[in-house]
């Protein structure tokens, strides 16, 4: 069952379209992901679904609320982790987390909140002495403290270590599993594919695909490659002749095959009965990213 649904958002700024017809359905308990490039329009949807912005056309709807109209309701259910926040900068660490408890008939037990994301050395710090990261910590705390059925995470990473990023990865799927949805706007395609059930990605104020990770990449014409340095030269009919080869390359003695598991299973039997050696030989899988660039490809430049 969808708890969030978005359709035809529309939303310009100075008779310039940013949000140009969105529409997307987000199912309870999943995280699913906003992908795209700088101005493709992610947060500018994320704040109208939030109730920040109003939109110029189109139906939000957030566990049954319209931001615009049941705002008052959306906040006891809705917790936000902003790309840009601030707070006063003399409210220490564990007074910014006693004052957002207070909001909240139910919260959850700030000390564990604090203590999982690396917080209970800094409660007594100020928030103009935080570093960026432990900033971002301290927001992703106060997104989570209402224990809110849909929380938005909008560049949930920024600024944090190797180590904190993984921590942090491993406390949002813990969020996911005890039922809360999870909004992800992010530009790591690492977090993306770790995290995320699906992927919206966006493009010029709409959405170019929308499909599970997996199912992203299967898309992207990279496939899994194949690139190796024959003991001698391969005869053209048999290379035409591989199962699902998308392209193949020929350059400076190397070659560079797209295809599929298929193909790699192809082309080291065809290697075999020609008794050919394969120098250098190098198999690896399409990623993320391979399938965002080529997505968001501006094919008119």
């Amino acid at each position: 069952m969808a708890i969030i649904e978005v359709n035809g958002l529309r939303k310009a700024y100075g008779g310039r379209p940013v949000v140009d017809g969105v529409s997307f359905a987000v199912e309870e308990g999943e995280i699913f992901g906003i992908l795209g490039p700088n101005g493709a329009g992610k947060t500018t949807t994320v704040e109208c679904l939030e109730g920040l912005r109003e939109p110029d056309a189109g139906a939000v709807c957030v566990a049954g609320f319209d931001p615009r109209t049941g705002r008052d309701e959306l906040t006891r259910i809705l917790g936000v982790q902003l790309q840009e926040s601030e707070l006063q900068e003399k409210l220490t660490v564990r007074e910014a987390l006693e004052l957002y408890s207070a909001f909240y008939p139910d919260p959850a037990g700030w000390r564990e909140l604090a203590e999982r994301l690396g917080l209970t050395g800094k409660l007594t710090t100020r928030f103009g002495k935080l570093s960026g990261g432990q900033k971002q910590r301290l927001f992703i705390a106060l997104a989570l403290i209402g224990r809110p059925r849909v929380v938005v995470l909008d560049e949930l990473t920024t600024g944090l270590d190797p180590r904190a990023r993984r921590d942090t990865w491993k406390l949002i799927e813990e969020v996911r599993d005890s039922g809360v949805t999870v909004l992800l706007v992010t530009h790591f395609m690492e977090e993306a594919q770790r995290l995320c059930d699906r992927i919206a990605v966006f493009k010029q104020g709409r959405v170019a695909a929308l499909d599970t990770p997996s199912g992203l990449i299967r898309r992207s014409a990279g496939g899994t490659v194949i690139s190796f340095a024959p003991s001698r030269s391969l005869d053209d009919g048999d290379l035409a002749e591989l199962p699902d080869a998308q392209t193949i390359e020929r350059r400076n003695g190397h070659l560079t095959i797209h295809g599929t598991d298929t193909t790699v299973n192809a082309v080291i039997s065809l290697l075999a009965r020609r008794q050919i050696t394969a120098h250098q030989l190098r198999v690896t899988d399409s990623t993320l990213d391979d399938a965002f660039l080529e997505l968001t490809e501006d094919r008119e430049n």
